[in-house]
């Protein structure tokens, strides 16, 4: 299956790239996302990434079209906020915009496909298809199968995946999936170092680069992330799994509260300009 035309739903920094992976490869995007100038900011990240790349940046540019509401397309990509009504309310919409042989999917880092699939008439047609930020750089498709997604649908997702130049790993349906199961206790962990005085945010992040050979410290990926976000993930997962070793850490909650969420805010664990 080709997926010629790709909806993606979701504008921010995961939409944007999403949106622009699937442009460069040669196929028609349309980008849709409610905020008021969200996909005018997407535009403009975009064009930023592209002209770091030996890429046709106005060409792939041209073929991403701002809609105003869902339309009909052969695959729905989602990437909107990790909140599990808003997704399931995208999905029932898609169930009835989109034609009944089409694909949707969820960048969803940790709720479960099976429930995003229960909003529709399709459980066999919606998986996840989680990419990894920043998206234009990062390989890996983290492809997870709901409790019905066919095998089907599983191989054209991963074809898809190979096709924008990503290395796809399958994984099955539990909370946090495979990529934030392991991060988010790693993260939390951090920030528990921090909280208890341990060590500051520069020691605990060089500690992890040069000691375990990690390109980022888990502090200052929380703050890519957004604490938001991480907080999100691991009460999916500490009311999923049932285990309190993933409660999030009380600072995390604290720094989500005062504002402070990272680099989309300009001050997480680090102050950004």
């Amino acid at each position: 299956m080709r997926f010629e035309h790709v909806l993606v739903v979701g504008a921010g920094q995961m939409g944007s790239g999403i949106a622009q992976v699937i442009a460069a490869s040669g196929r028609h995007v349309s980008l849709h996302d409610a905020a008021s100038g969200a996909v005018e900011r997407a535009f403009a990240a975009m064009r930023r990434s592209l002209a770091r790349l030996d890429v046709d940046v106005e060409g792939t540019l041209a073929r991403v079209e701002p809609v105003d509401d869902l339309v009909t397309a052969d695959l729905l990509i989602e990437a909107v906020v990790e909140d599990a009504a808003v997704k399931a309310d995208i999905f029932r919409r898609a169930d009835a915009t989109l034609t009944s042989d089409a694909i949707l999917a969820s960048n969803t880092s940790s709720i479960p496909i099976t429930s995003l699939a229960a909003a529709t008439g399709r459980p066999d047609r919606v998986i996840g298809m989680h990419f990894f930020n920043p998206v234009p750089v990062l390989q890996l498709v983290e492809v997870i199968r709901g409790l019905d997604t066919s095998d089907e649908t599983a191989a054209a997702i991963v074809e898809l995946a190979r096709d924008l130049g990503k290395t796809p790993a399958e994984a099955n349906d539990f909370p946090g999936f495979v990529s934030n199961r392991i991060l988010m206790p790693f993260i939390n962990e951090a920030a528990y170092a921090l909280l208890e005085g341990v060590a500051e945010p520069e020691a605990i992040d060089t500690i992890a680069k040069l000691g375990f050979a990690h390109p980022m410290g888990p502090l200052a990926l929380a703050d890519l992330i957004g604490l938001d976000t991480c907080v999100a993930i691991m009460d999916v997962l500490h009311e999923g799994l049932g285990d309190p070793k993933y409660a999030p850490c009380p600072l995390l909650r604290q720094y989500m509260q005062a504002g402070r969420l990272g680099r989309k805010s300009g001050r997480g664990f680090y102050t950004y300009a």
